[in-house]
């Protein structure tokens, strides 16, 4: 799967700038690659009349670099007001954009992005030069741009772009049915493929080739988008028995033959061609082999045994491999949350555990489209009365007891700096990156407006986060939590979608010990009296009562994540 998002010529950015956006060359054959030092894709993502915002993709085709510094200069009168993910600074007409300290190094192919924002009067030309490091981009040895190649199979660099959303008629029956429901029930949401009998459906519910049929009919005469959530590995959720499975630790063959097989060959049937077809493969799965395994202090002993096996990985790499073969199918792999992987140790650790995965049975890194974060969890999507870098009576906020010496306050930063760390191990540059925000709203009236009080780091950090909860580490049916950001394409640099892949009002696990023939045990960080382990820093779990087991209906829940909601509902 090659993907590349720049795609015009350089000779027509002056053109596509009058429209809004400017889309730069990239190299197309290996010795064009060879030949052109560096490419810069420049887009203008927003512009009001008399401001814009931009994001700048830098890709690296010489030598690899340690440090990085872009340059070019504005024929009209605009102004750099703020960036992010570089040190933007501006003289004149003149811009220089340089690394921030954990995006300096740019690989050979390799690629950074970053944004701005920006004011000017009159016109917003697009730059016509970039410089990296002394050297100009989008040319080569002859003097002039090259396209890129095609994507052999077909697909687009964004599935989300131009498109609508599936919505599940079970969700949103389910939705409209309470009070207010109905002001959501439209929404896009994942469909979750989490036992082999979901494939041709159980206890009256639609099965696959149901719900691609209706994708079909909602489909009409344009783009439309499935969301599937491939969830059924052996031994799965180790660390979490709200969500076991019903695959043993060794039931690698069944998961193969069973359930991912007789997926791909659905998929793959021509009445389903013109579907744009999104898996999130295997959530809650190899980040637990970084996390929760020997010699770590949060070992749980089910993650050493599929570590020690290699089904999580295994499983994993035959699911991009055979689904990857499907033209019109974009694999996102899971990639956890800031929450959980966002700190020094384990950040590095995941992605070399992604690219393992991803080179295994078969898979090559082509077989992913992107990552998605936050996957049925509740981290915020972007906490802006503090920030990383701020310090509070003497004191860094990643000293705070919230922070806890994470690199990330929010989803939004990490996705954006894992997949800049995902591209420098060796992913597509093109890779995009989903974040789930159904149940990352955190408003009502309990939502901060402003910082908290400069008495300490703690009271600074804790009096303005928007996220409530005790610890970042809670994760079951969080009391407090609102519906986030709705589903919507390219809102920021780096991400293809905020999407809704967990069906808000679905359960995350029972609150008590359940009887059931669906492989799900009780998991005491369902129960709102538990006091929490080493992986929440022994807090309270923050769960609500009364709960059903992990993917039923939970009426509460969805009544407080719609009385929650941020942006408000009307």
């Amino acid at each position: 799967m090659s993907r590349t998002r720049t795609a015009l010529l350089a000779a027509m950015a002056l053109v596509a700038g009058a429209t809004g956006t400017a889309i730069a060359a990239a190299p197309g054959a290996a010795g064009a690659a060879a030949a052109v030092p560096c490419t810069v894709d420049y887009k203008v993502q927003n512009d009001w009349g008399s401001g814009f915002t931009a994001s700048v993709t830098i890709t690296n085709n010489s030598a690899a670099k340690s440090s990085w510094s872009l340059k070019w200069s504005y024929a009209g009168n605009q102004k750099v007001t703020s960036g992010w993910n570089a040190k933007v600074s501006q003289s004149g007409a003149n811009v220089t954009a340089a690394n921030e300290s954990y995006n300096g190094t740019l690989a050979t192919g390799g690629s950074a992005t970053f944004g701005f924002q920006g004011t000017y009067s009159g016109s917003n030309a697009v730059p016509a030069t970039f410089t990296l490091d002394g050297v100009t981009c989008n040319v080569d040895s002859g003097g002039g741009p090259t396209d890129p190649p095609p994507d052999p199979t077909g697909r687009v660099n964004n599935p989300y772009d131009g498109a609508k959303v599936y919505v599940n008629p079970e969700w949103s029956e389910k939705a409209a049915a309470e009070p207010g429901g109905s002001r959501i029930a439209n929404q896009p949401t994942g469909v979750w493929l989490d036992r082999i009998a979901a494939i041709e459906g159980a206890n009256g519910k639609m099965g696959l080739r149901d719900h691609l049929d209706e994708a079909l009919t909602q489909k009409g005469s344009g783009e439309l988008v499935v969301q599937l959530v491939i969830y059924n590995l052996p031994g799965r959720d180790c660390a979490a028995l709200a969500s076991n499975g019903e695959l043993g630790p060794t039931e690698i063959d069944k998961y193969k033959t069973q359930y991912i097989d007789p997926i791909k060959a659905i998929l793959a049937d021509e009445k389903y061609a013109d579907l744009r077809i999104v898996t999130t493969v295997e959530i809650d799965s190899l980040p637990n082999l970084v996390t929760n395994v020997s010699p770590r202090p949060t070992v749980t002993p089910n993650c050493d045994v599929m570590k020690a096996n290699g089904n999580y990985v295994k499983g994993v790499g035959y699911a991009l491999n055979k689904l990857g073969d499907v033209p019109n199918v974009y694999n996102y792999v899971d990639a956890g949350h800031h929450g959980w992987l966002g700190w020094d140790d384990n950040f590095g650790a995941s992605a070399d555990m992604f690219k393992q995965a991803a080179t295994a049975e078969g898979a090559t890194v082509a077989d992913v489209h992107g990552f998605i974060a936050n996957t049925a969890n509740y981290s915020a999507l972007k906490e802006d009365h503090f920030s990383i870098s701020d310090s509070v009576a003497g004191k860094s906020v990643r000293e705070s007891k919230w922070v806890s010496w994470n690199r990330y306050v929010d989803e939004l930063s990490y996705a954006q700096a894992l997949r800049e760390k995902l591209v420098s191990i060796g992913f597509d540059s093109g890779i995009g990156m989903l974040i789930d925000t159904s149940r990352n709203g955190w408003g009502g009236a309990n939502r901060p407006t402003g910082p908290g009080a400069t008495t300490s780091v703690d009271t600074y950090v804790d009096g303005g986060r928007y996220d409530r909860r005790f610890n970042t580490g809670n994760w079951c049916n969080q009391a407090g939590a609102g519906l986030g950001e709705r589903p919507q394409a390219s809102p920021e640099p780096g991400i293809d979608a905020y999407v809704w892949m967990k069906p808000p009002g679905e359960s995350d696990g029972a609150s008590e010990h359940i009887e059931n023939d669906e492989g799900k045990g009780f998991d005491r960080m369902c129960d709102p009296t538990y006091t929490g382990n080493p992986r929440n820093d022994n807090n309270m779990s923050g769960a609500l009562g009364d709960a059903p087991i992990s993917g039923h209906w939970f009426s509460a829940q969805f009544q407080e994540l719609m009385k929650n909601a941020y942006p408000p509902l009307s």
